[in-house]
């Protein structure tokens, strides 16, 4: 996932090498944007790593009748990157994210998945070639890709482990007692083991997102997609939330987070990207984006940002 714009940057410690697995070996994180003089992630570009994208985005445009949503965007996304993405509502973020799992279908442009492009290429004749993309593909893809989203998205009538052992059930076509398992150890990796037997309707907004987080994760996706997981939540509840999207990029997952949480998305991605009217305004570090911006329209969008700032 790389495009740089040139801007002042600060001399980043070394930091550890990412497997193909994106796995590594330290972190540093702060409470907020202010605490820290300089961003304490070692910004990594894919020019000089052997290893492939294990997401590839080119030209990718989604159109909802005659509004163009994402007008051409490019990425490349690294085992154990963690990248935030900043914009004004309306800027695409979200549809940008869905289009990733192809829960949108993309227009044009392409999503190549560790290698292999998503989707078959047809031709009629006299008409531009499109892409078509069958059923059993799509949910390959969404398993290996995961999503949570704003609204957690959980069945109502399910505990939250029913919740989290239905993908397993339904689409990995597991024995109960196999699910069972595998959604326990996932409920207690987001600290929710006392919550298995719960109905949503007992639950926080933070334990039904941490929920959700669970679920994408028995699935073993090889990227986490988060559109603004926090957005929906009680600013006491924000934080346990963040703490389980931390912990899992200690431990190398790989991620796409939409945010307005900039003192965490600072102190945890590795790349900051800001989106506006569908494309990839600017983009590079989080010293580079959110205390260097070089282009008016991303200085603008931080500055109202942190308009009521103490």
């Amino acid at each position: 996932m790389q495009r740089r714009d040139d801007g002042p940057s600060r001399q980043a410690p070394s930091g550890p090498r990412h497997n193909r697995a994106g796995q590594r070996t330290s972190s540093a994180h702060g409470p907020s944007l202010n605490a820290m003089p300089a961003s304490p992630v070692d910004p990594r570009t894919s020019k000089s790593d052997p290893i492939g994208p294990l997401l590839r985005v080119r030209g990718l445009v989604k159109r909802f009748g005659d509004h163009d949503v994402l007008r051409g965007i490019d990425l490349d996304v690294m085992p154990g990157d963690r990248i935030a993405i900043l914009g004004a509502s309306g800027s695409g973020k979200s549809t940008f994210l869905r289009c990733l799992n192809f829960m949108e279908l993309p227009d044009a442009g392409t999503v190549e998945l560790d290698g292999r492009i998503v989707g078959r290429e047809v031709r009629v004749r006299n008409e531009p070639a499109r892409r078509v993309h069958d059923e059993a593909e799509l949910t390959r893809v969404r398993q290996r890709v995961g999503m949570v989203f704003q609204q957690f998205n959980l069945f109502p009538h399910m505990t939250a482990l029913g919740n989290v052992m239905e993908g397993l059930r339904t689409v990995r076509g597991q024995r109960a007692a196999e699910a069972r398992a595998r959604a326990e150890r996932e409920l207690a990796r987001v600290g929710l083991a006392d919550k298995a037997d719960a109905y949503p309707a007992r639950l926080s907004g933070g334990q039904k997102q941490r929920v959700a987080i669970a679920r994408a994760l028995a699935m073993d996706p090889e990227v986490l997609l988060f559109d603004e997981p926090t957005s929906a939540l009680d600013p006491e509840l924000v934080g346990e939330v963040l703490r389980v999207i931390r912990s899992l990029a200690e431990e190398g997952c790989t991620m796409l987070l939409v945010t307005h949480e900039l003192g965490f998305a600072y102190h945890v991605a590795s790349r900051v990207l800001f989106i506006a009217e569908g494309t990839i305004h600017e983009q590079g570090t989080p010293d580079q984006i959110l205390r260097h911006p070089q282009r008016p329209r991303t200085q603008a969008f931080l500055e109202r940002h942190r308009e009521f700032d103490f």
